[in-house]
């Protein structure tokens, strides 16, 4: 009867902890450990979950997924979209998992808790993988105006020239830049590939039909955006120094990085491979933002190189 208690105990803490904090986990304890920290703010871990975190665990990964807290599956009112609170989440999931140290894979705005994580926590961090991830936002910011101007002015869209001509005028340290400038990436389809791979077109086609991705795949949510706005005034930080010094104290910086990205342009991968080492940074053709889909083989084959050379 006693042990019957405690399977019923141990499953309700564990029932509160999931509502709490979605998690999830692939591939054998034994194998290395990589965290992947999802983009955003506001978005939640479902495409790479469901599209790649398997195929990562195949090739001899222990990977672990999550929702930040007030994000996605991790719905919490009472979420204050803190660093401070999400360097607290993480190790929690450390604890739940029994890890001592992580890489910790950063997609996007997961990249700048990566290296702000790593720079806090270094005894528990083996490496950083940046994946689509700013450096610098207002350098992004800047990418996406001057981009946009060019296709606008191709286009002789004078509507969207006036647009951009107010953006330019506006403080760029504000929140609605920062949502007027990714409007524009999304409207000129800055996020993804023109020339999408075979190997991409099978994996869109298989989770066509996947649950997880039909209700959080395109599921944003404004309250994490304003909120690590106003905490952490993310969009207007620059990771140039930290990177540097993690990799000068042993933490080694990857990055992972599609040529068709159009948050980045060829001197900001440029000015990125300088810090981190050009053997430390694959840019890849026919892909876009969502690097672990657009090029898996190639992104799993630079992981896999990286990480399991001992």
């Amino acid at each position: 009867m006693k042990s019957i208690l405690t399977i019923i105990l141990l499953s309700l803490t564990f029932i509160t902890f999931s509502q709490e904090l979605y998690s999830r986990a692939f591939g054998e304890k034994s194998d290395p450990a990589i965290l992947f920290l999802h983009g955003g703010p506001g978005y939640n871990c479902s495409t790479f979950e469901v599209t790649s975190a398997q195929a990562l665990a195949d090739a001899g990964f222990y990977v672990i997924v999550y929702d930040r807290r007030g994000e996605g599956r991790s719905e919490s009112a009472k979420a204050k979209f803190t660093f401070k609170e999400s360097y607290k989440d993480i190790k929690t999931l450390y604890k739940q998992y029994q890890i001592e140290t992580t890489t910790l894979m950063g997609h996007s705005f997961g990249g700048i808790l990566a290296a702000n994580f790593a720079e806090a926590n270094p005894k528990l961090v083996e490496s950083v993988v940046l994946v689509g991830a700013p450096v610098s936002l207002q350098e992004s910011f800047k990418t996406i105006i001057d981009s946009s101007e060019q296709i606008y002015r191709k286009t002789y869209d004078k509507v969207n020239m006036g647009y951009i001509n107010k953006l330019k005028k506006m403080d760029s340290t504000s929140l609605d830049y920062a949502v007027h400038c990714f409007s524009h990436a999304m409207k000129n389809g800055f996020y993804s590939t023109a020339t999408v791979t075979d190997e991409a077109k099978v994996i869109f086609e298989t989770h066509k039909t996947d649950t997880i991705l039909q209700n959080y795949a395109t599921k944003m949510t404004q309250a994490p955006t304003y909120g690590f706005w106003k905490n952490e005034n993310y969009t207007t930080l620059d990771l140039s120094v930290q990177l540097k010094e993690l990799n000068s104290n042993g933490i080694p910086v990857y990055g992972l990085y599609g040529e068709e990205d159009g948050l980045y342009s060829k001197k900001q991968i440029s000015d990125l491979e300088e810090i981190i080492g050009k053997e430390q940074l694959k840019y890849l053709a026919n892909c876009s933002h969502s690097v672990y889909i657009d090029q898996q083989k190639a992104f799993i084959g630079a992981l896999v190189g990286w990480l399991k050379k001992s």
